[in-house]
């Protein structure tokens, strides 16, 4: 497998639409005492980045306001020649205006119900969330991808 890392890569509309077909992202944070900090959260795309809603009082934003630094981790596959994946090393901007949070709180829960809508129940719901999140932009620095199907089965294999 020597020499393939660049085979495996993704183009950016490749990422773009990896991105787009995919609903949860593990986010890794930095903890107080420099120990990384993963969660898994559901996220949508916002201008091709990642961003998602969180409580305001959770670990992982209580780290981003001390250190902004994340690093994210979409991946898919169960298989070796079927796993693929985007991490992005970035910067962590916290959206605390609350039509902001809530619309990216609309868009979140939406993507989670299948793209149905949410309806004045749901509206409603995402209304009062709203209070108590924070909504969080990733801002990349690095983005390394992966496409393991680019490489074929070998003999034996698949």
């Amino acid at each position: 497998m020597a020499g393939s890392r660049q085979s495996v890569q993704l183009t950016e509309a490749e990422i773009e639409d990896f991105l787009g077909s995919q609903m949860k992202v593990q986010v890794a944070t930095v903890g107080a005492d420099g120990a990384p900090h993963l969660t898994t959260l559901f996220y949508v795309l916002d201008e091709g980045k990642i961003a998602f809603w969180t409580y305001g009082s959770s670990q992982k934003v209580h780290n981003l306001r001390r250190d902004p630094r994340v690093t994210c981790l979409v991946e898919d596959g169960v298989d070796y020649f079927e796993l693929r994946g985007v991490s992005i090393t970035g910067r962590a901007r916290l959206v605390e205006d609350y039509d902001e949070i809530k619309g990216i709180g609309s868009r979140v829960m939406t993507r989670m119900a299948g793209g149905a809508d949410l309806g004045e129940l749901g509206e409603d719901l995402v209304s009062k969330q709203a209070h108590k999140r924070v909504g969080i932009v990733i801002e990349p620095d690095k983005v390394a991808s992966w496409d393991h199907r680019k490489l074929g089965a070998l003999p034996g294999q698949g």
